[in-house]
């Protein structure tokens, strides 16, 4: 397996696919047509350096993924709203700053809440047994267990519903189709389809490495007041969540026996949040990546060594920024001779523009044998 560097999201009938500082989603619409909208998004951590160092980056990325994810999935809904509702919409300007605001804090809530859920209900239920369980120790592994615990029930239960259950056959297919284009094959239906549903990178993964992580944590981080242990619960989240993202990449980039192992409660914990994606669920899962990467040349090279590849990959992005920036240029001069011309025309003088040589020759040969003919009165004489 070669890391190509893509990632995604399943939405609500489509995919979210992104590569670098462009993502892409696809929708399959009421009407059975795919629907795919490209922008760009480039992260914090590529303008600033100090958001680009190590466990830092992996918060920033983290906090991105939710916005971008809450953003992605209000998109893939809005496909499915009721016709009525589209009409009371207002005009578009107040329309996203309203979005904007209600993503906002749909965003914040929902950490809140996940906070409240996965860090302080365990928190207190190991502190309702300290009478029981003396070690400080015991209790933080108890309590990251029944973290682990509330964490796959929950999965479990929200997987009964009808929505969610085909949200997560297009996270198989997302996961799918990477999979098909890192172990060496061309994105088809029927590649992707033999390709595997449970990959290293996956936001999963990354979730139950946080609270094996926070297992560590909390076992040998030791304080005597109540309070502060329910406030550093909360304060090394950032931490926490930075060291997880740094092992997920490595993973992601490293195959060994090592990381595989490690690996492995991540990959079981995705048969939970992955489901066995139909062809055409593929076949959305394709629109999106072809939308933002080349798997073609990614193949072209796969048997480089990884640094000829980068370079490689380095080379080829930049060939394409300054192809764009040339295609830049030409529409501005292009638009800059229709003003020209525009400006010219509402003078009111006609504007002619001759650049055929043949027909140039034409008229100076018509023009010399006019002068050149005899006149009618030299005929006479």
């Amino acid at each position: 397996m070669k890391f190509s560097g893509i990632g995604g999201q399943a939405v609500i009938e489509g995919v979210m696919m992104r590569n670098r500082d462009a993502y892409a989603i696809a929708v399959r619409k009421p009407d059975g047509e795919i629907e795919v909208k490209k922008s760009s998004s480039k992260s914090l951590c590529d303008r600033n350096r100090v958001a680009a160092l190590p466990i830092i980056r992996g918060v920033v990325k983290f906090v991105e993924s939710l916005t971008m994810g809450m953003s992605t999935l209000n998109y893939s809904a809005s496909f499915y709203e009721d016709e009525e509702e589209a009409n009371e919409k207002k005009d578009e300007e107040k329309g996203e700053k309203g979005d904007g605001l209600l993503m906002g804090i749909v965003t914040i809530l929902s950490v809140i809440i996940a906070i409240g859920i996965f860090m302080l209900v365990p928190f207190f239920i190991s502190e309702a047994l300290r009478k029981v369980i003396r070690s400080p120790q015991l209790r933080g592994l108890l309590e990251g267990v029944i973290r682990v615990v509330i964490f796959v029930l929950y999965v479990k239960l929200i997987s009964l519903m009808e929505d969610i259950k085909r949200v997560f056959m297009y996270h198989g297919a997302e996961h799918k189709c990477i999979s098909c284009i890192e172990n060496g094959h061309e994105l088809n239906v029927e590649n992707a389809r033999k390709a595997s549903m449970v990959h290293k990178r996956c936001g999963t993964s990354f979730l139950l490495i946080v609270m094996f992580v926070s297992i560590l944590f909390f076992m040998f981080i030791v304080v005597g007041n109540m309070w502060l242990r329910m406030a550093l619960r909360i304060l090394l989240i950032p931490v926490i969540a930075g060291l997880s993202f740094e092992f997920i990449l490595y993973a992601g980039n490293h195959d060994n026996p090592v990381v595989n192992v490690l690996s492995k409660p991540g990959l079981w914990l995705q048969s939970l949040t992955t489901r066995e994606p139909t062809d055409d669920m593929i076949e959305v899962a394709m629109a999106s990546v072809n939308a933002v990467f080349d798997w073609s040349e990614f193949l072209a090279h796969y048997d480089e060594p990884a640094e000829e590849a980068a370079a490689t990959k380095e080379k080829a992005a930049s060939k394409e920024k300054t192809k764009s920036r040339e295609k830049d240029v030409s529409e501005e001069k292009t638009k800059s001779e229709e003003k020209a011309v525009s400006k010219e025309n509402s003078s009111g003088i006609e504007i002619l523009n001759i650049d055929d040589s043949d027909e140039d020759d034409e008229i100076l040969n018509a023009l010399d044998r006019y002068f050149e003919a005899p006149k009618p009165e030299d005929q006479k004489k």
